[in-house]
């Protein structure tokens, strides 16, 4: 699950790195930030497979919560899969793209803001480790970030441009090694210490 978190930011931080995408058709750079949103919900899957708990739906207990926040960022996940796939689509009209990449994109980036929300009060909710507390923090700027990416990535109606391209390149970037250092924290063993 980790490492799937950590090669969906690997994507998402190269996608965003002007030194790949300048140098690479603007196909690749969609096509990697897809691919990078493959391994997001595959991730997501699992964590919310094995977050899975027989309390009652609303319970205010952590297990619960945490269930929440990794059902609630899988469906994230499915918004960032259209929208990464939307952008792969040639030719799209200024409300096309608006409806099919940023749309999905800004939805998407809420899910994940919502998600850390509930993962950071469920490591709150129990004495945890600072590896479970600084996961669930990294997770919340990581999406933070994100969010910042898609306000930026606002198609304006009367250009048809990004409303500022250089704040989605680094909100993307910011956010995916955000989520890269938490997903590799994760899928440490529990036994390895973590640095002080």
């Amino acid at each position: 699950m980790g490492y799937g978190y950590a090669l969906g930011s690997v994507c998402f931080v190269l996608g965003s790195t002007p030194l790949y995408f300048d140098h690479v058709a603007e196909a690749v750079t969609a096509v990697t930030f897809f691919v990078g949103s493959i391994f997001f919900t595959t991730a997501a899957s699992v964590q919310m497979v094995t977050s899975r708990t027989p309390l009652p739906l609303f319970a205010r207990h952590p297990d619960r919560i945490g269930w929440w926040s990794a059902s609630v960022q899988w469906v994230g996940t499915l918004e960032f899969n259209v929208s990464t796939f939307s952008a792969t689509i040639v030719g799209l009209t200024a409300t096309q793209e608006k409806r099919l990449v940023w749309s999905p994109d800004m939805i998407g980036s809420i899910l994940f803001l919502v998600a850390s929300v509930l993962g950071v009060w469920a490591v709150w909710m129990v004495a945890t480790t600072r590896r479970d507390r600084g996961m669930a923090v990294l997770n919340l700027l990581g999406s933070i970030a994100f969010g910042v990416a898609a306000v930026a990535a606002y198609v304006l109606p009367t250009t048809g441009d990004v409303a500022n391209i250089e704040l989605v390149n680094l909100g993307t970037a910011l956010g995916g090694i955000c989520f890269f250092v938490a997903g590799i924290w994760q899928a440490r063993p529990t036994n390895v210490p973590v640095p002080a």
